[in-house]
């Protein structure tokens, strides 16, 4: 009515209200009554904003990645954002321009710039791991860039959802890690099998070890029997040294009293120690003399021998 309008912003969104060329009044969360056709309404939004983003760079493999994530900032000068682009508003609360959608997109060039930076220093597969020290890098130069500061603007947060790769070398990498698993399985399998291996071996030498300290001990009682068959051998030995040595001293002293025995016998002629030990045995007289008579029977011109002294003799042998 008249051009009297009435404007109410919410407190995430800093006003600035021109008239002729100059600020009456500005804030945050105001309402108030102006003159629209001497009137320009500036409505910033100071709250934080989320912009997500997508761009492709090449690595320093030459290899194509793509970088998804989103920029979260907020407003912190709206004075000096105004005076850069166009917030202005109509009496609809519409903007008058495509300028507040700029803002998206150069905080975009600002990120996309440093984010090329960093991805020309890496090859592609340390970039797909890399994405925290991405996020680091980035975000730390966009708080010191001059162009984000000129803008008025405070970067809050980065994120970075994902970096891809394409889809062929995508393929390749999965076909390299699928064949990396492969291969620590069979080093997996290897290593168990050579425990199993190492195991057996071990288990083998200690049998075998089980085995010579068993047979070392049967050695050691074969010996030690041994040694006691030999002791007693020996003693056997030494004994029969000793008998014989004593039957030896016995046959000596027996043939020494023999010989003590016989020495006085020596020089006595044998009819006479025959006579001697026959206990007066006429017979063996007798026999006696007729040896006699055969060893000097050259020198006998006639022997005469009665019947008588024959009975006599053979009935005494027959007895």
């Amino acid at each position: 009515m008249l051009g009297i309008r009435y404007l109410k912003v919410a407190p995430t969104t800093h006003v600035l209200h021109f008239k002729r060329g100059k600020i009456v009044r500005e804030g945050a969360g105001l309402s108030f009554f102006y003159f629209a056709p001497t009137s320009t309404i500036v409505a910033v939004p100071v709250g934080t904003t989320n912009v997500p983003f997508v761009f492709n760079e090449v690595t320093a493999d030459f290899q194509e990645a793509t970088i998804q994530g989103e920029i979260t900032y907020r407003v912190a000068d709206a004075a000096r954002l105004a005076k850069l682009l166009d917030f202005s508003v109509d009496s609809r609360g519409r903007y008058q321009s495509d300028d507040p959608m700029k803002l998206g997109d150069r905080l975009i060039h600002a990120t996309q710039i440093l984010a090329r930076s960093f991805t020309q220093r890496h090859q592609l597969r340390e970039l797909l791991t890399s994405s925290d020290a991405l996020i680091e890098a980035v975000l730390d130069k966009l708080a010191q860039s001059t162009a984000v500061g000129r803008l008025g603007v405070e970067i809050v947060d980065l994120s970075v959802l994902a970096i891809k790769a394409t889809p062929e070398m995508a393929k390749a990498f999965q076909a390299d890690a699928r064949e990396e698993v492969l291969r620590k399985a069979d080093e997996a399998i290897y290593a168990r099998r050579n425990a199993a291996v190492e195991l057996e071996r071990t288990i083998k030498e200690n049998e075998l070890n089980t085995e010579i300290a068993v047979e070392q001990k049967r050695r050691q009682v074969r010996e030690t029997q041994m040694a006691a068959d030999v002791a007693v051998e020996e003693q056997r030995a030494t004994l029969v040294e000793r008998r014989v040595e004593n039957e030896r001293k016995e046959a000596d002293a027996r043939g020494h009293a023999l010989r003590a025995t016989l020495e006085p016998l020596k020089e006595i002629d044998w009819r006479t120690l025959t006579a001697a030990t026959s206990g007066g045995d006429a017979a063996l007289v007798i026999s006696t003399a007729f040896r006699e008579l055969a060893e000097n029977a050259s020198r006998i011109g006639e022997l005469n021998i009665s019947p008588e002294l024959l009975t006599t003799l053979l009935r005494k042998r027959e007895k």
